[in-house]
This record gives C-alpha cells, sequence and structure tokens, in this order.
C-alpha cells in the first residue's frame, strides 16, 4: 500500500470547504473523520480553523444542521486522538461556545454528537470547562438529564462529573439540588465515569450540607461498591471520598455497616503510600466507635502477624494512635495485639519499633494496660531501648515515657529503678512533670473562668 501524501489530502479538504456544495463538504468532512484514525496530528490540527468555523455558523437554512453535525462529528474524531492536545486546541478555537449554542435546540443523532464532542473538549481542555462553568452550561446539563433517557445520559453524566471538579460548579450543584446526578455517576457507566463523579463527592462532602445530602442520596454504598470494584486508583479515590463522608460522627457506623474497613485493612497492607496514608487516617475517624474499633483492631492483629515490614509499621501506628481513645485501650488489649507488639518492638524493623513504643508510651498511663505491658515482658525491652545510645532519638524517648509511668507505679517501681540515672529518663521524667502541672493550671483556669462567668451571668444571679 502506498503511503498517504498527507499534505495532498489536506488541500483538496481545504479547497473543497471553500468552494463545494454543500454535499461534497460533508462527505470531505466524513472522509476526514475516517482519516482520523491515521494522519498525522499535526495535519488534523490545521483542519480544526475550519470546522469550527462551520460549526459556529448560524443556523440559517435546512441544511446548516448537516453541515454542522458533520463538523462537530468530525471533530469528536479528532479529540480523540491523543493526549488531548487536540481536544485543547478544538476549544481554543471557539468550539465550546458553539456547542453549547447549539445544543438547547438539538435531538436525536446531532444532539448525542454534540454531548460526545463536548464530553471530549470539556475532559481535556480547563479553558472549556470554564466556558460551560461560567456560560449556564450546568443549568443546561442538568435540564438535559431530567428528559434524557437514552444511551446519552451516561455522557451527560460524565460532562457533570468533570465540571463538578471546579468549585464553582459543586456550589451550583448543592444550590440546584442536583447533587443526585453526581452519586448516579458514581456507580454508573465506564470506570474512568464513576471514579471522577468519586473523586467529585470527596470534593463536595468537605461540606457539611452537601456531605448530608449526598448520605441521604446513597453515596456511603456506591463508594463502598467503587472501592470494592475499582482498579488502584480508583480504590484511592473511593477511600479518599469516604473518609470525606466518614468525618462527620453521624456517619461513621454507616459507612463501616456499608463493610468499608476489610477495604481500608487491604490499602493498609498494599504497597502504596498513599493508600497507606489514607487507610490509617480513616481508621482513626472510625475507630470513634467503640464497634468499628473491634473490628479494625482485628484487621490490625492479622497484618502485624502477616503484613510484611511496611504493613506493620502502618497497623502499629494506628494502634499508637488508636491507643489514645479511652475505649480503644481496652479493645486493644482484649485483641490480643499486646504480645505481637511487644514481640514487634525487640525484633521489628526500626519505623515498627518507632511506633510501637508510641503505643506504650501511651497505654502505659493506664494500670490495667501497664499490667498487660508487663505480664507480656515487655518492660526489660524498653529498658535495653533506652539505654541504646545509637539508637533512633524518638524511640528512646517514647521508651522513656513508658518506663516514666512504670517507675511512678508501686507494682513496678522496683523493676525499673536502675533506670533512674539514665540521662534519658530524668530528661522525659522532668518533661512530663512540667506537662502535668501546666495541664493542671489550665484545669484551674478553666474551672475559675467557669465560675466567674456564671457569677456574671444577670440570668443565674
Amino acid at each position: 500500500m502506498d503511503p498517504v501524501d498527507w499534505e495532498h489530502e489536506l488541500k483538496k479538504y481545504q479547497d473543497v470547504i471553500a468552494s463545494g456544495t454543500k454535499c461534497m463538504k460533508i462527505k470531505a468532512m466524513v472522509m476526514l473523520a475516517r482519516f482520523s484514525k491515521h494522519a498525522p496530528e499535526h495535519v488534523l490540527a490545521r483542519t480544526i480553523p475550519f470546522l469550527t468555523e462551520i460549526l459556529g455558523h448560524n443556523v440559517s437554512n435546512d441544511s446548516a444542521p448537516s453541515l454542522q453535525e458533520a463538523a462537530a462529528y468530525c471533530l469528536k474524531c479528532i479529540a480523540c486522538r491523543g493526549d488531548g492536545a487536540l481536544a485543547v486546541e478544538i476549544g481554543g478555537h471557539g468550539a465550546t461556545h458553539s456547542l453549547m449554542r447549539l445544543l438547547p435546540h438539538s435531538d436525536g443523532r446531532m444532539q448525542k454528537v454534540l454531548i460526545k464532542c463536548l464530553l471530549l473538549v470539556v475532559s481535556f481542555c480547563n479553558a472549556s470547562r470554564t466556558v460551560v462553568a461560567t456560560n449556564g452550561g450546568v443549568e443546561m446539563i442538568i435540564g438535559l438529564l431530567r428528559s434524557c433517557t437514552d444511551d446519552t445520559r451516561r455522557y451527560l453524566l460524565e460532562i457533570l462529573s468533570v465540571l463538578a471538579l471546579r468549585k464553582d460548579v459543586r456550589k451550583a450543584l448543592t444550590r440546584l439540588r442536583a447533587l443526585r446526578y453526581v452519586v448516579e455517576a458514581a456507580g454508573f457507566g465506564s470506570m474512568v465515569l464513576r471514579e471522577r463523579a468519586c473523586q467529585a463527592i470527596g470534593l463536595l462532602g468537605v461540606t457539611r450540607q452537601a456531605r448530608r445530602m449526598l448520605v441521604e442520596l446513597g453515596a456511603i454504598p456506591v463508594l463502598v461498591a467503587l472501592f470494592r470494584e475499582g482498579d488502584h486508583t480508583t480504590k484511592l479515590v473511593a477511600g479518599n471520598s469516604l473518609g470525606v463522608i466518614s468525618s462527620h460522627v453521624e456517619y461513621i457506623r454507616p459507612v463501616a455497616q456499608a463493610g468499608a474497613i476489610p477495604l481500608y485493612a487491604e490499602l493498609l497492607e498494599g504497597p502504596d503510600p498513599s493508600g497507606k496514608e489514607i487507610a490509617e487516617d480513616v481508621f482513626c475517624i472510625l475507630a470513634v466507635a467503640e464497634d468499628n474499633a473491634v473490628e479494625i483492631a482485628g484487621h490490625l492483629v492479622r497484618i502485624l502477624r502477616e503484613g510484611d515490614d511496611e504493613a506493620k509499621a502502618s497497623a502499629a501506628d494506628v494502634m499508637w494512635d488508636l491507643s489514645g481513645y479511652k475505649h480503644s485501650t481496652s479493645v486493644i488489649r482484649d485483641s490480643g495485639a499486646i504480645p505481637i507488639l511487644v514481640e514487634l518492638l525487640g525484633s521489628g524493623s526500626e519505623d515498627v519499633k518507632v511506633n510501637v513504643s508510641g503505643a506504650f508510651a501511651q497505654l502505659s498511663y493506664d494500670g490495667t494496660e501497664r499490667m498487660a505491658l508487663a505480664e507480656a515482658g515487655a518492660i526489660p525491652i524498653l529498658i535495653d531501648l533506652m539505654n541504646d545510645a545509637d539508637g533512633v532519638e524518638e524511640l528512646r524517648d517514647n521508651a522513656a515515657e513508658a518506663l516514666v509511668n512504670f517507675h511512678e507505679d508501686p507494682l513496678y517501681h522496683g523493676r525499673v529503678s536502675d533506670a533512674i540515672n539514665v540521662p534519658s529518663f530524668r530528661n522525659i521524667q522532668n518533661r512530663l512533670v512540667h506537662i502535668r502541672a501546666s495541664n493542671e493550671h489550665m484545669a484551674r483556669s478553666l474551672r475559675i473562668i467557669s465560675v466567674e462567668q456564671l457569677t456574671w451571668n444577670p440570668d443565674l444571679v
């Protein structure tokens, strides 16, 4: 097969567009659409001005819609090529304004072509998203969705999902009570569409009003399904968006009941640092509910037993966070985690040891937990770590903090008395004395302020 002389073909096309009949122009555009899969991108780029000019013509006779449909179809095919640069160029030549002007007055095949073309342009061209968002495009898309029942609905939902990445569009969607379309998009169509909608839900869920509306519209099971079914990137987006939704105490239990906790455990075990960070943050939110904390602790224990060093470090880090919750100390003890953590404190990686020692420092403030730590053999390991001059400073400090609490307990005072002369122990002990004194002073001040406020309230005198 002889190579195509693209410059010659481009010249023929330009001549037809400039002086050919209506039928010749439509035929030339249809041929260009076919050639768009194979033609060099620089050749296709030179056809864009002609096509956008035809698309922008005012409809003055019955033939114009056919020409504009052919031009929109051709632009849609060209926009599919490459990495989106051609779609950006199409938007730069004013095609977005023309598509928006034509769309409300179109139907059938013409409408579908216009919607597909608009989707490609706004997907790649930020300037085109601005044009749509600031010229009534959101209202137009919502209006079309309200009356659309055929397969073009998927494309409209995808356009709305792309636009919803803009703050002004998210405000408009909330104001227009149209968030149901974003939730619908997250549960419908291609994975790309669903991922974009999921990202939009996460951005929308930052505000209390939108978060409540999204939950009422069924966003939680939709996000959990996407979390379960998506590829790795989609799981990260879904996990992050679900974490945003769960940030209100009212939705902590529904998120867990929808099956999210095992999915976050998978992220925590996975190789992606971003996934681990998301899982750690959301676990700390979900564990506010004691039932959730019990389930989370079960997954953490499994990871501490079976995971690699990075997964174990992440699980220990969550344990550290959970040890600060009043109800979670007993949860950690009852889960069987303490003996495993003690073993890791003696033989784990440096990151694991730091996180375990932090958890032990926190747990050691409670008498029952001190007993569990002592029975599991934590005290001699803590003393060794505190005395390790070559060890990590944070690790030594955490060990010393735990030992200060053991030293103040009459049951264990004798077992740690030999550690008193170690500088790191004395430094931590002095620091804790100052912190406790400061906290007591603050508590007294707050009590005084409360009394004064009551005294000065004329309604209570």
